[in-house]
């Protein structure tokens, strides 16, 4: 069960005293299940009156974004899809200009204000660049009282001159201002344009909503209004009031399997759905996995089945089904793929069979692999971090178990379970339940801070099994669950291994920082460092002892002090 986001709106523009309209507004509202993953959206935009073309850049704004946000993975949250959008708009708009007679005057290329609001969950984006508004309006018995949401762009030079200080088209990039709003039923937003917004008061919006039919007759009459109040520019105004929330007991994903049974544990000789079990692989308290062969093509496939002891738990079981959403979305040779789909009878995830072992075992099979062969695997593993990421995922759960390598060298991840998904966190009534679900010895120190992780945790994961690989050990020992409570220390590669050259010690330095923001950006970084000596590297002197080790520097201070007491006692005799 659950409650679908429902939203009015109304809107009008006028050219007012104008010879033409340079705003341009629309509003997408799409069926429900889109909805429910990319949210309604409404758009604004206002040329500049110095050019002749700006109602064509305000235009394009709007019908682009209203258009190709909703052609954005439904993998990305908001802010992605929305500001990878408006790149590629301002992108367009600066060329446009730049390719016209005037493409040095700014003043009269293809440029616009441009405000957004995405309504998706229970949350409310803003999306700003320029002097457009977005108020959120609060009704009273006396009147309305305007909160303003966005901030202007303007620079004022006196009481009578100013400029635009951003605005789409002006630059090859642009700098969007984004802010996140939370929701109640009952919310009631007005976009606005400076030709509305300088003229018209609360007591003017509070009476154009009390004596309007709807919000279309409201925008109306508020354009009216602030005609009548000598507005001498266009005039645009959208309102959109937020009737019910999106309320979800369970995934939109959990509802399509929640008429299907889990299935039993399967033995060998078994059949599911066509498959035939040939053995169990892996057994826990959370899931079974088995080899099967699939008789129409002669091939092997692995089936995962959820445990029945969790069939209760509804978080788990949705975890359970997102492997397979994300599995369906994540493309790269260093991920395992799914199955060829079929009809299903009962809840599993099918994927390919990969002939071969995990990285676990792997490095039992050869305890210390050298320098050469890390690399390779580490290549590998984060050229499929790299397809996560793109998606706006993380994949949170990266070690050795999670690892295949098959008979050819291949690396390539295998499990999905705790991935967190940006555009599916969003919808999530509960967040907290997608932060860390992996093996924590692998696990980022911010997770154990109550912090949501980010790209920078898969690097830092990436990084502990770099050191693992190379060490046999892992940098910090079993301490980063308590990096809360105590001081951790990197200890250097080197001391496990001195043949381990010190610029990669230095690029696994990087990558294990307790704190994120003293660590890579992204895996290609590290990836990189640990390919080619960094000179920033090369050039820093070796770690203190007293950072690489504080015991042993005050055991040797102390041995050293304990010396020169009894040399200092021998002397006096």
């Amino acid at each position: 069960m659950s409650t679908p986001l429902t939203l009015s709106v109304g809107q009008h523009t006028d050219r007012g005293r104008k010879p033409s309209n340079q705003d341009c507004h629309g509003a997408a509202l799409p069926r429900e299940s889109l909805r429910a993953t990319k949210g309604a959206a409404l758009a604004l935009a206002d040329g500049i009156g110095s050019s002749d073309v700006s109602h064509v850049a305000s235009a394009t704004a709007v019908a682009s974004f209203l258009e190709d946000y909703y052609a954005t993975s439904d993998a990305w949250s908001v802010r992605t899809s929305a500001e990878r959008v408006l790149a590629a708009v301002n992108a367009w708009l600066y060329a446009q200009t730049r390719q016209s007679q005037d493409r040095y005057d700014q003043d009269r290329g293809y440029v616009c204000t441009f405000t957004a609001l995405v309504i998706k969950s229970n949350t409310a984006h803003v999306f700003h660049v320029g002097d457009a508004r977005l108020y959120r309006v609060h009704m009273g018995a006396q009147g309305a009282s305007l909160e303003q949401v966005t901030t202007d762009h303007r620079v004022w030079v006196s009481p009578e001159r100013s400029y635009l200080s951003r605005a789409l088209g002006v630059q090859d990039r642009i700098d969007i201002d984004y802010r996140s709003v939370a929701l109640d039923a009952g919310d009631l937003f007005m976009l606005a344009t400076d030709g509305v917004y300088e003229h018209v008061t609360g007591a003017d919006v509070h009476a154009a909503l009390e004596d309007a039919p709807d919000l279309d007759a409201a925008a109306c009459r508020l354009v009216e209004r602030a005609l009548e109040n000598g507005s001498p520019d266009n005039l645009t105004v959208q309102f959109v009031r937020i009737e019910s929330l999106q309320a979800r007991e369970a995934s939109e994903l959990l509802r399509q399997m929640a008429g299907l049974p889990l299935p039993p544990q399967l033995e060998p000789r078994a059949e599911l759905d066509g498959y035939r079990i040939v053995r169990e692989v892996h057994g826990s308290s959370r899931s079974h996995v088995y080899l099967a062969l699939d008789p129409d093509s002669g091939a092997h496939v692995i089936l995962k089945t959820p445990s029945t002891d969790l069939a209760g738990d509804g978080a788990h079981m949705e975890r359970f089904v997102m492997e397979e959403w994300v599995m369906g979305r994540v493309r790269s040779p260093h991920v395992v793929r799914p199955a060829p789909a079929r009809r299903r009878s009962c809840v599993y995830v099918a994927t390919e069979y990969i002939d071969g072992v995990t990285l676990a075992q792997w490095l039992r099979d050869r305890p210390r692999p050298g320098l050469d062969a890390v690399r390779r695997i580490v290549d590998q593993v984060a050229k499929g971090l790299r397809a996560f990421h793109r998606l706006d995922m993380l994949h949170q759960d990266v070690r050795p178990e999670n690892v295949m390598i098959d008979g050819d060298g291949n690396a390539r991840i295998i499990d999905f379970g705790s991935v967190s998904v940006a555009g599916v966190v969003e919808m999530a009534p509960h967040a907290e339940d997608w932060t860390l679900q992996g093996a924590a010895l692998y696990a980022a120190p911010e997770y154990f801070l109550g912090e949501h992780g980010t790209v920078r945790s898969d690097v830092f994961a990436l990084g502990v099994l770099t050191y693992l690989m190379l060490t046999g050990e892992l940098p910090y020992g079993v301490e980063i669950p308590r990096a809360a409570q105590r001081k951790l220390v990197y200890r250097s590669a080197r001391d496990h291994d001195p043949g381990i050259p010190a610029w990669v010690d230095a690029a696994l330095r990087k990558a294990l920082q307790i704190d994120p923001r003293r660590r890579y950006e992204d895996v290609s970084e590290f990836v990189y460092d640990l390919h080619h000596p960094n000179g920033a590297f090369l050039e820093q002197r070796r770690t203190p002892l007293i950072e690489r080790s504080p015991l042993l520097f005050w055991k040797a201070m102390s041995f050293t002090l304990v010396l020169a007491l009894v040399a200092d006692l021998a002397l006096r005799r």
